[in-house]
């Protein structure tokens, strides 16, 4: 079904309109074969970037879209309501050209920048650890300073599109304590870096997650992004982002299954009715439109607060976690809707079941959204 969308403009209108025209295209008739499978749908991110779908948040100077954030996430809500793991992935790689966008020098964004957005160059977000996830501050992987530039080593964990990606906004540490985190422009071919085999994942098979192995690997002096120590500061300002990013993705996700459920609901008939007029499953119909509806609304907000140039810390968490737990309420009440049908591989709702509950976790978990969204009450 079709979101009646208020858009601020008639170009974003006419995006949304190419958004779902190659979504339908190219996503939607392969997502189920590739997830199934297991299979990495080589190719489809360059079509995307060609289509300039992958830089849309981003200045026009450098080849991106020059789109505010509220239609971006929009783009990514279509994109996702056709195939969860290709959204996800887009939004990471989003994420990952924060960073240069933000705070690489004008010499490094002239370098790197045109090819990251056009999809020449598709990148993944190297933060997490073993040992650290959410304690972003906890790293130990080393960036030590020689006369090539910087040695790497150590290990990486979780990250969305390992061993695929052309580049990596990698963080390491180079000195102790809070302050001692920078980041790093990693090319994904690089001499001592390997990874680990894909994660066995409930969802997203499509796309590939994987741990990465710095071996004394060697970074170039000039690989550096911002200054030394400046990491934690590079990673949170782009996490705000990337929960906008995953709340999309969510609700895209959760309008699927309110789609799938409603299209069965009309189609299906007992006691001489479709089931859809039976009040009690219709009133479920409507609680799941209702979610979908809201988690659309919290995140519209926080982007247009980005937009407006406000602070949005709080209201990105808020979005976050509205939004995936609206994701996974709405995929079990879709699987509930289409009773045995929906336990079954012959329906799109089990998968869409098992992916929304990931949404719960990455890019800080819901149990962190909320001491986010509580120490932001205290202040």
């Amino acid at each position: 079904m079709a979101v009646d969308r208020l858009l601020p403009t008639p170009e974003a209108a006419d995006l949304l309109a190419l958004t779902r025209e190659i979504a339908d295209k190219e996503l939607a008739p392969r997502a189920s074969d590739h997830e199934a499978a297991g299979t990495y749908p080589e190719g489809l991110f360059a079509t995307l970037g060609h289509a300039g779908l992958l830089g849309l948040a981003y200045p026009e100077e450098y080849g991106g879209g020059g789109q505010p954030y509220e239609v971006w996430l929009q783009v990514l809500e279509e994109l996702a309501a056709r195939w969860a793991a290709v959204a996800v992935a887009t939004s990471v790689h989003t994420l990952a050209c924060h960073p240069l966008s933000a705070f690489g020098t004008e010499a490094q964004k002239e370098r790197w920048l045109p090819d990251m957005l056009s999809g020449g160059l598709v990148g993944g977000y190297s933060l997490s650890e073993p040992q650290a996830g959410s304690d972003a501050a906890a790293l130990k992987c080393k960036a030590e300073r020689t006369d090539e530039g910087y040695r790497i080593t150590g290990t990486k964990a979780w990250i969305t599109h390992g061993g695929k990606a052309d580049f990596y906004a990698l963080f390491a540490r180079t000195a102790p304590g809070s302050r001692g985190v920078s980041c790093f422009l990693a090319p994904g071919a690089t001499e001592g870096l390997s990874f680990g085999a894909p994660e066995r994942k409930m969802g997203l098979q499509a796309v590939p997650t994987t741990s990465a192995y710095w071996d004394g690997a060697t970074l170039e002096a000039d690989r550096l992004i911002g200054e030394e120590g400046q990491g934690l500061q590079i990673a949170f300002s782009a996490l705000d982002r990337g929960r906008l990013g995953i709340a999309a993705c969510a609700t895209g996700l959760a309008q699927a299954a309110l789609d799938a459920a409603i299209d069965y609901a009309q189609q299906r008939s007992t006691f001489g009715r479709r089931i859809i007029d039976h009040q009690g499953l219709g009133f479920m119909l409507a609680d799941m439109a209702a979610a979908v509806d809201a988690a659309r609304a919290t995140y519209l907000d926080a982007a247009r607060r980005s937009d407006a140039g406000h602070p949005f810390s709080r209201q990105a968490s808020v979005a976050k976690l509205v939004a995936t737990d609206a994701a996974m309420k709405v995929t079990t009440d879709a699987v509930q809707v289409l009773g045995g049908y929906g336990y079954t591989m012959d329906f799109p709702v089990e998968r869409y079941m098992r992916e929304a509950k990931i949404m719960q976790i990455f890019e800080g978990t819901n149990q962190i959204q909320r001491l986010v969204i509580s120490r932001s009450l205290a202040a």
